[in-house]
Order: structure tokens, then sequence, then C-alpha cells
């Protein structure tokens, strides 16, 4: 077996989901797809224009499609089932108007508390709607189909997915005694067919690693004016944790509303709002394994959660924090600027909704910063810790393979991996974000 070889039959075994995106491949031919519906449309052939679109967003895994939406047609009506997570949705499709809904819970298991969240949520939607048609509680959308586009039909479609696998997860963490419904398509980790228990006690074990790291750092910052840095350190683990970890229900549900907390409450200070963090991330400590399994399963996913962002929005973040790596560097504060670089990475795959070749770049960099733990979980390993000694090649080619493969999407975007500083890890991750910030991505 060549080298080559033996690269892609590790990546190969390398089938785990990162982050909160689709995880997927998109059709080869979705460009293609999307503009066949749109020309559908345009010529009154609705029922066509449906199919296209559903095909566009059809994601694959190794060529092989997900079946993350199944649909079948006769001469007047279109059945479609979209799976978005913990959300199953259905509808039919006529030339006059388009139905779908997702079942949440049973109409008799709602309390009044949940009726209230329900209510309360109903003014937060733009097209969906919740109702209960005596049997079911269910989140609905209804489209007048006389004016349509793709882009007409994306938007509702993707809230109500996103906002019924949102609900379904909080309500199975908040409503504990609420059976959430609909939710066969998924496996979970107790399931004959979950495949993944190693890779969750992997998780498991890496999180009760990071934790201990995380108390040993602290405790060597400065004693006086280090809230910025311990700031960095508790955020970093949240980030952390979401991306490579990617817990649900309850889980994710706590660490998303942590976050949303700290960057929202401008009234709190840093110091009691890493107070807070710190509480968090202690009471994680806490978690046995029986705990921590049950907030994980595996689910096909048809819209990604977050909204798109400009480039520039990312290249402005990466630019704002390296002030900061210089400020604590001149201050002799050296000690955080390695978690600094691997906050960049998290933050920023956390927060911003980037183009797929973005979000892969930023997946390699994370690749080398944490390869221990990817190596764990059967991917291949870009930096050796114990050495401190890159993967040059391996890290090279998969840049350059990225740049060959948009060359012709985007045609004035240069990628040049033998610029990068291999001398150390701080040096790497400098010399990578330069990278990261100067990209064209003008489409052909």
């Amino acid at each position: 077996m060549s080298w080559l070889d033996f690269f892609s039959s590790r990546e190969s075994s390398c089938n785990v989901s990162f982050g909160r995106g689709i995880n997927a491949d998109i059709s080869p031919k979705e460009e293609e797809l999307f503009y066949s519906s749109y020309e559908a449309f345009e010529k009154k052939n609705r029922l066509d224009g449906y199919e296209y679109f559903f095909r566009s967003l059809i994601n694959f895994s190794k060529d092989v499609s997900n079946e993350n939406i199944t649909f079948s047609r006769d001469e007047d009506t279109l059945h479609f089932t979209i799976l978005q997570g913990t959300a199953k949705v259905t509808g039919t499709i006529t030339k006059e108007a388009l139905y779908a809904e997702s079942n949440i819970v049973k109409s008799s298991s709602a309390t009044v508390a949940l009726k209230r969240y329900i209510l309360e949520r109903n003014y937060q939607f733009t097209y969906s709607n919740y109702f209960s048609d005596g049997e079911f509680i269910k989140l609905k959308l209804h489209q007048d189909n006389i004016i349509l586009s793709p882009q007409k039909i994306f938007f509702p479609l993707r809230e109500l997915a996103l906002n019924a696998d949102f609900d379904k997860e909080h309500i199975k963490s908040e409503f504990k005694d609420v059976v959430i419904e609909d939710i066969s398509h998924i496996q979970q980790i107790d399931s004959p067919d979950f495949t993944q228990k190693k890779e969750v006690q992997i998780k498991y074990d890496y999180l009760m690693k990071w934790i201990e790291e995380l108390e040993e750092k602290v405790l060597t910052l400065p004693s006086n004016d280090n809230s910025g840095m311990q700031s960095f350190l508790y955020l970093n683990i949240l980030f952390k944790i979401d991306y490579l970890l990617s817990p649900k229900f309850a889980f994710y549900q706590k660490l998303s509303k942590k976050v949303n907390e700290y960057f929202s409450n401008e009234n709190g200070t840093i110091e009691a709002k890493n107070e807070e963090m710190k509480r968090y991330v202690l009471s994680l400590k806490e978690m046995d394994f029986a705990a921590f399994k049950e907030n994980f399963y595996s689910a096909k996913y048809t819209f990604n959660p977050i909204e798109k962002s400009s480039y520039d929005d990312v290249v402005v973040f990466i630019a704002e924090s390296q002030k900061k790596i210089k400020w604590y560097k001149n201050n002799r504060y050296i000690q955080i600027i390695p978690t600094i670089y691997n906050y960049i990475a998290f933050y920023s795959l956390y927060n911003y909704g980037m183009n797929p070749l973005l979000h892969e770049l930023f997946h390699i960099l994370t690749k080398v910063q944490n390869s221990e733990f990817f190596a764990e979980m059967g991917c291949e390993a870009l930096y050796d810790a114990r050495t401190q000694s890159f993967m040059k090649k391996s890290i090279t080619n998969r840049i350059k393979k990225l740049a060959d493969d948009n060359a012709q999407k985007y045609k004035n975007l240069i990628l040049i991996p033998e610029e990068l500083n291999f001398a150390s890890m701080n040096e790497f991750c400098a010399s990578y974000y330069a990278m990261l910030k100067n990209l064209d991505f003008e489409e052909v």
C-alpha cells in the first residue's frame, strides 16, 4: 500500500460528524438543479420546479444519497418528506399550494407551561405556525403556489424544519415528562443500529480531560488582571465541546444558553460572566457517562442552522483577534496565546455560516490543533504533540486538493500551503490565519 493509499484509507474510516452543519456533500449538480427549478417555475411548471428544487437539496455521503429528502409524484400531486435532526417534515404539493407539517408532541401530553411556550413561539415565526389536530401539536406551513421561485420556497421550508427540530430538542430538555413524537428516523445510542458507541465514550473521556487541563491552566494565570484570559479559556472549551463533541438535547441547550448569556449580557461584569461559565464547566465534570450518552444520536440534516455570513465578517474577526494576541504577546502573557489561536477557529465555526471551502479550511486547522482527539476518533493525525512535528505533506496536499476542486468556481482563489510556517504551533496558526484572510471567493 502506498502512502497515498494509506492516507485515503485512514480518512475513509473517519465517518464522524463535527459541528452543527450538514456534514455531507451537496449534489455535484446542485447549481444546475437550482436553475432548472427556477426555469420550471418561470414556465408555470410548478411540480417540476419543486422536484428540481428538492433534488438540489439532497446531500450525499461518499456519493451515496443520504435520503434526507424523499418524494413521490403522480400527475397532480407531489408528496415529500424532509429530515432535519429530530424533525420529520411531511407534505403535499399541488399546482395551487404547498402544505407541510411536523409532529411535535401529543396534544394530551402538553402541560400548561408547554402550551404557553408554544403560543409564544408562534409570534417568532415568519411563515409557520403551531396548531393541534386533536391528536398532535404540529408545526405547519401553507404556501400559495401562484407566484413562487426556489428562493421563495427555500426559506419557509427551512424555517419549518429548523424550528421543529429546535423545539423538539428544547421540549425534551425542559419538559421532562413530555415525550416528543415522530423520531423513529433518528438513531439513538441505545438502539441496535447506532454504530458510534465507542466514539461517544471517547468524547466523554476527552471532555473530562479538557476540563482537567482547563483547571490546571487557570492556575497558571497571573493573580491580577486575568479576567480576559479566563474568558478565552472558558469560551474556548465551550466552543470546542460544541464543534468536536457536537452534543444534542439538554447538553447543547444549556451550553448555547451559557454562550448567549456571555455575549448578550451587556450589564454583567467579565468577572461575573467568567464565574458563571466556571460553574457550568465544573457541573459538566460531575456528569457520569450514563447521563452524557443521553445527549447523542445520529440523524440526517437538510438545512444548515447557521445563517450565512459574509467572508468579510470572518476576516474582521480574525484581524481583531490577532490584535489581542499581539497585546498579550507584548505584555508577556504568552501562556494564553495557544488558547486564542484555538478560540479563533472554534468561534468562527460556531458563529459564521461559511461557504463549504472556507469551512473545510477551518476544519483542517482544528484537526492540526486537536490532532490527538481526531486520531482517537479514527481520523488522520496532522500533528504529533509529543515530537511537536507537523504532517506537512498531508496538510499541504489537503489544501492543494481544495484549491484544485474549487478552481472552476472561484477563478481568483489562490491557496499556497507552501508558505505556511511549520516552525512551531503558534507560528503555524499565525501563518494559517494570514492565509485565510487573503482569499478571493468571487464566483465565475
